[in-house]
């Protein structure tokens, strides 16, 4: 066998996994999260758990198989163009740090695989590939979507007793943030919240309103991305009239909307936010993790709901960022209804736990691959 680590094979498998019934938000609510369009349907129209998302298996000749999982929305035609740049090429000459592929919104799931069968063919871990574990658990919070007054202090009094310190909400002016966090106060007094309007709070006024009303309650732990990104003024003026952390999610999955990281200079340079959220790849995760230490800054790993293997690549990324101490955004198996996982994470609420095993240290339950199949390709060398 003259080359152990070329790639001799890519499965590209499309699943649509649901969520568990009534997970996602009150009964009497039909709010869809997804905030981009998608085959002509507009933002905000579609639901992520009715979207597909690509696992891929990456086999070197040596029989190693790395894992991947892409962001939902994908582009089969990049698919296959990534896929077809690197099937026959030899792992050894290619830089973890460069992984040979176009930045696309493909990219992150092609390098987490990448990066998984390197790591399994020398025997090592992917957090040793990212210089070491500084924890083996990482600090997880509960998630929900939008509710009714009525329903949130039972549903986060059951977060708490299941041992969860802090839930995070999707939310907009729709929604009475003010009488969710009081209600939550009275049920759940020892439970912090973040809220997460995606920028849905539009308006500096209305947003400062929201922010003292809440700053009295006194239990929220910070407002992500109250506002529009791009009005960075009024983020400044809204961080020094309300005395709640203010954070900025960067996200790095969409390259078409995102400058790869340099919006998070801007933060910093401004002073616009207390802390990151940051949605990225194993080496941009780092490099943002760097340039956010620097400033001694905290962050947390985000997502998008995603599957186990994803999931698992970002506790990596967490276990080895120094300044990832806040709760990460790393719920998928407890709102899908399968993480697509042989064994699942270990999560013992508030923490979840580094995977055992080199590599990712998952491996994909193949009767789920099939079950939730809706499309499958397979790329071999020409």
């Amino acid at each position: 066998m003259n080359n152990p680590m070329q790639i001799s094979r890519i499965r590209a498998t499309e699943v649509v996994v649901p969520a568990h019934p009534g997970v996602i938000e009150s009964p009497s609510l039909h709010r869809p999260l997804h905030n981009k369009p998608w085959k002509g349907a507009a933002s905000w129209s579609v639901q992520f758990d009715e979207m597909p998302k690509v696992i891929l298996e990456l086999e070197l000749r040596d029989g190693t198989v790395g894992l991947g999982e892409l962001y939902r929305a994908h582009d089969w035609e990049s698919v296959d163009a990534l896929a077809t740049a690197l099937v026959g090429l030899d792992l050894r000459s290619v830089s973890m740090q460069d992984v040979p592929l176009p930045r696309v919104h493909e990219f992150d799931g092609f390098e987490m695989a990448v990066w998984d069968a390197f790591a399994r063919s020398l025997g090592l871990r992917v957090v040793d590939l990212l210089g070491g574990p500084l924890r083996d658990r990482v600090a997880v919070s509960a998630w929900s979507s939008h509710r009714t007054v009525d329903d949130v202090g039972d549903l986060v009094r059951s977060f708490a007793s299941a041992g969860f310190t802090t839930v995070k909400f999707k939310c907009s002016l729709e929604d009475d943030v003010v009488a969710w966090c009081r209600a939550i106060a009275e049920r759940a007094p020892t439970m912090s919240v973040v809220l997460d309007p995606n920028g849905r709070f539009e308006h500096l006024a209305e947003a400062r309103a929201i922010g003292l009303a809440l700053a009295e309650i006194g239990n929220v732990a910070c407002l992500e991305d109250p506002i529009p990104h791009w009005m960075l003024d009024e983020w400044s003026r809204l961080r020094s009239v309300v005395p709640i952390p203010l954070a900025r999610h960067i996200s790095l999955a969409y390259p078409q909307f995102s400058d790869r990281g340099s919006e998070a200079v801007a933060v910093l340079r401004h002073g616009t936010a207390d802390m990151f959220n940051i949605t990225a790849g194993l080496s941009d995760f780092r490099r943002l993790d760097h340039a956010v230490d620097l400033f001694n800054m905290p962050t947390w790993h985000g997502s998008q709901v995603d599957l186990g293997i994803a999931e698992a690549a970002y506790l990596h990324s967490c276990a080895a960022a120094r300044t990832c101490v806040q709760p990460s955004d790393i719920f998928g198996r407890l709102i899908r209804s399968h993480d697509l996982l042989r064994q699942p994470l270990r999560i013992e609420p508030p923490y979840a736990f580094l995977p055992d095993g080199i590599g990712l240290g998952v491996q994909l339950d193949e009767q789920a691959r099939v079950e939730f199949r809706t499309a499958e390709k397979e790329y071999l060398p020409q």
